[in-house]
């Protein structure tokens, strides 16, 4: 034991950095951890949305308007800050989509917080729903 108090004594930085390191690895894992309850690949996404889900994408119109996954409502994240209930059910599960799906966890975790349990984001986004070659739809203009 006391060669461990000497080991620490002579290399606080070496210990120092390790500590850190190991807190570092532990936060990122609960956040990873964190995460995965609200997100769900692509797979389970498609059958959420068979299940009936209601998909909001937050996107820029300009990109809805490229192309989205059917019946998505193209909302903006303000707008989610104070959902309205006649557009998005309680009851109904909901799928939040965005391009890379960072947003689309924040807007997911508010609507759990406004009431919403049963809300969800794309894991990767729009980017992982494309590379599985899942479908798109552009709006009509």
């Amino acid at each position: 034991m006391s060669q461990l108090f000497e080991f620490i004594s002579n290399h606080p930085l070496l210990v120092a950095g390790t500590v850190a390191m190991v807190v570092a690895a532990l936060l990122f894992e609960f956040r990873t951890r964190a995460r995965a309850l609200f997100e769900l690949s692509p797979a389970n996404a498609v059958k959420l949305i068979n299940q009936g889900a209601t998909v909001i994408d937050l996107r820029p119109a300009d990109r809805y308007q490229a192309g989205h996954i059917v019946d998505a409502l193209n909302l903006d994240a303000a707008a989610l800050a104070r959902p309205d209930e006649k557009k998005i059910k309680k009851k109904k599960p909901v799928l939040v989509v965005c391009d890379a799906g960072s947003d689309s966890v924040k807007a997911a975790a508010a609507l759990r917080a406004a009431g919403w349990e049963m809300s969800f984001a794309l894991q990767g986004g729009l980017g992982a729903w494309e590379r599985e070659n899942l479908p798109l739809v552009a709006a009509k203009r």
